[in-house]
């Protein structure tokens, strides 16, 4: 996930908005607490990913994929007052974590929480949306960008996190089921006419597309 120099890396912290107490905290905890603490967005990308949802104010947000709850509330800060964010996570184990989380911030009655399986729970959601953050198992990256685009409203964005997989992606060497289902997600939502998009080597990479109007 390293591709940048760490003096540039901290250079690029440094001159980014800071995240906030509450965020701060949760990254520490993670760190401290949680297993697989890289999975959290962290201060640049949480940022922004803020910054897009400012730019757009969405009403409605789903998260594919919510581990510690970090990236959620940075996504929250761009809702409209009435606006809703749903993020779907089959880690019951972070349950209470996330939720106490939610309950001391700014958002707290615009979040919602949904245990299981997105791949089932997605359809049943019944609604449209501003904007998709994907952040959840590789695999099924294409099977979530088919069940969300076309409930995505125009002008609406789909945001998809470690799309460079530590830049296994161009390693031809590397061909687990994982960096080939990001080679083939990434190809497809290239191809896809009604998407205008845009891969950010940020982190461990964003694509971010654009519904057309």
């Amino acid at each position: 996930m390293n591709f940048l120099d760490p003096e540039i890396e901290s250079y690029s912290a440094a001159h980014t908005s800071p995240e906030g107490s509450l965020l701060s905290r949760i990254s520490r905890d993670t760190h401290l607490e949680v297993l697989q603490p890289r999975m959290l967005s962290g201060h640049v990308q949480g940022r922004l990913l803020s910054l897009f949802s400012k730019m757009i104010s969405p009403k409605s947000i789903l998260e594919i994929g919510t581990y510690t709850g970090y990236s959620a509330l940075c996504l929250a800060e761009g809702l409209t007052a009435h606006g809703e964010l749903i993020t779907i996570d089959h880690n019951i184990e972070l349950t209470d974590r996330v939720k106490s989380y939610f309950a001391e911030s700014n958002f707290s009655s615009q979040l919602k929480l949904v245990e299981g399986d997105a791949i089932e729970i997605i359809p049943e959601l019944n609604r449209t949306w501003d904007l998709v953050f994907i952040d959840a198992d590789k695999e099924n990256y294409l099977n979530y960008y088919n069940l969300t685009v076309p409930h995505l409203n125009k002008g609406g964005l789909i945001i998809a996190d470690n799309v460079l997989w530590s830049g296994k992606v161009i390693d031809p060497t590397a061909n687990d089921a994982d960096t080939k289902a990001l080679r083939e997600f990434n190809r497809v939502i290239l191809e896809d006419s009604q998407m205008e998009v845009i891969l950010l080597p940020v982190r461990d990479g964003l694509m971010v597309a654009r519904k057309k109007d």
